[in-house]
């Protein structure tokens, strides 16, 4: 087996984490969030901080444990092999979940920009080319695909720091009055607002799952964590507080490209346009990050015997191929669901899935985090309550999902446990035989 180049450095790393977390949710959550006005930003405090806190129990473990796998391989290093198959098996759910949504959100997007294109055949084509290129690019190898991803991630921001920078200085004063539109106490709001806004701040752990391609990992991961997961959130909180500053609640709770109506307003239809577009490229690069990790987290757990054996071969490049490509695969079942039913309806219910899919990680990450630190020699008071507040935090978003996500995440979670007990008594045979 080849050894991965260390293919990865800072700004790519931080900018996996920042591509990642900056997707299709960040530019169509304003209008979710309209119907609460300036009152969301209760929920903006409880996600972002929420945020900070798991991306602190990424940065301690990644420096403690510099191995590739991220959460799984955090779970299963406190916990054992079955825990450790558990959270593989859920977080990869949750990774070609979220491939599938960014793919249809794309669609949605390229729609927006070229109206021919705005019929479900059309759409569904356009987010399958989309979702293999992405494929592509990581099979090309992940130096080439973390090129891609920082000069995406540049190319997506500039446009949120433009609308944040002139938008500020132009809100309209009525968006802010009344503070609470929805008329519902401050705990309600704070705990819709915060689930809402847990899609746009999710991938705040992406640095630490191709940990064996990063160029000095305990000491680069830690860093690109805490530093993507800062500008993330202080930029998608900015941005979406400034839009509904400028767009008109009402006509905000019913757009489905608030960002393109804020630049339209600001400088005409042109620049609405021009939005749209950015909005594309911004799904375009976090597709290119979900699908590197995609193809990471099966690679992982296969060399570590807990999936088959075919995940963890590599190229010449290093390059995963076999979980790139089944996971691109399931991720277009998904996108083909997607158009033979309600897009919205099936849309919707990817996002909570692939969320909920990735919190029972973020809990095990943060338990493993407060065993581990407690076995240390010395043990660090602030350290166990930034554990413990993370886990804490991640089991609340994960009832926030809903009953829907939580019972079809359980059913997935079953449906792999005869690959795992499979894996297992192969392993043991073989142990016999050799004996």
């Amino acid at each position: 087996m080849s050894t991965p180049r260390r293919a990865l450095g800072l700004w790519s790393a931080t900018a996996l984490v920042v591509g990642n977390m900056i997707g299709s949710g960040v530019f169509l959550l304003p209008a979710s969030l309209a119907p609460y006005g300036q009152a969301s930003l209760y929920g903006w405090a409880l996600s972002a901080s929420g945020a900070l806190l798991l991306a602190g129990v990424f940065a301690y473990l990644s420096r403690r444990h510099p191995v590739a796998g991220g959460p799984y391989a955090y779970a299963r290093i406190a916990f054992g092999d079955l825990t450790g198959f558990i959270m593989a098996w859920s977080y990869w759910i949750s990774v070609w979940c979220a491939v599938a949504a960014i793919a249809v959100a794309f669609a949605g997007s390229a729609a927006a920009i070229f109206p021919a294109l705005a019929t479900p055949a059309r759409e569904a084509a356009c987010a399958l080319i989309v979702l293999w290129l992405g494929t592509a690019f990581n099979i090309a190898g992940v130096r080439t695909a973390g090129i891609a991803q920082l000069v995406i991630t540049v190319l997506k921001l500039l446009p949120l720091f433009v609308v944040i920078a002139v938008g500020a200085s132009r809100l309209d004063a009525q968006s802010f009055t009344p503070f609470n539109p929805s008329g519902q106490g401050w705990l309600s709001v704070t705990t819709v607002t915060a689930a809402l806004a847990l899609w746009a701040l999710q991938g705040m752990e992406c640095a630490t799952i191709p940990a064996e391609h990063v160029a000095d990992a305990g000491k680069t991961i830690p860093r690109a964590t805490l530093l993507g997961v800062a500008l993330a959130a202080a930029v998608t909180i900015a941005a979406c507080t400034v839009v509904l500053g400028l767009v008109p609640l009402d006509k905000l709770a019913m757009s489905t490209a608030p960002f393109a109506d804020a630049a339209s307003r600001l400088w005409g239809q042109g620049a609405g346009t021009a939005m749209a577009v950015a909005m594309a490229v911004s799904c375009l690069g976090a597709l290119n990050g979900w699908v590197l990790v995609q193809g990471q987290v099966p690679y992982a757990a296969a060399r570590d015997g807990l999936f088959p054996e075919y995940f963890a071969r590599v190229d010449a490049n290093g390059t995963p191929r076999i979980g790139l490509i089944i996971g691109s695969v399931l991720a277009t079942l998904l996108v083909v669901a997607n158009f033979t039913g309600s897009l919205v309806a099936v849309f919707t219910a990817s996002i909570l899935l692939a969320t909920a899919a990735a919190l029972l990680p973020y809990a095990f990450s943060a338990a493993a985090m407060l065993k581990l630190e407690t076995g240390a020699p010395i043990v660090s008071s602030w350290r166990l309550a930034v554990a413990a507040l993370a886990c804490v935090y991640s089991i609340w978003a994960l009832v926030g999902t809903g009953a829907e996500a939580l019972i079809w995440g359980a059913g997935l979670l079953l449906a792999g446990l005869p690959f795992y007990l499979l894996r297992r008594t192969r392993h043991v045979a073989r142990a016999v035989g050799d004996a």
